[in-house]
């Protein structure tokens, strides 16, 4: 295998890990929302961290996804 090959599947595994977080957050918030006992900072962090993996995970989309010019 190449160091190439090596970096790809690295970021191919943090790339699903940051997915799931991500999907977890999500559950978390939702299920925070339905029971109403969420405080209004907790939710805050919790979507402001959401965004922050959104954001890592489209960096690390765009580095495995090859530059296509049209």
């Amino acid at each position: 295998m190449t160091e190439d090959t090596l970096d790809q599947d690295s970021k191919r595994s943090e790339l699903a890990e940051l997915r799931q977080e991500h999907r977890d957050l999500d559950h978390s918030i939702d299920a925070l929302i339905e029971t109403g006992r969420a405080d209004v900072l907790q939710l805050q962090r919790l979507k402001k961290k959401k965004l922050m993996l959104r954001d890592q995970i489209q960096v690390l989309e765009t580095q495995l996804l090859p530059d296509i010019i049209a």
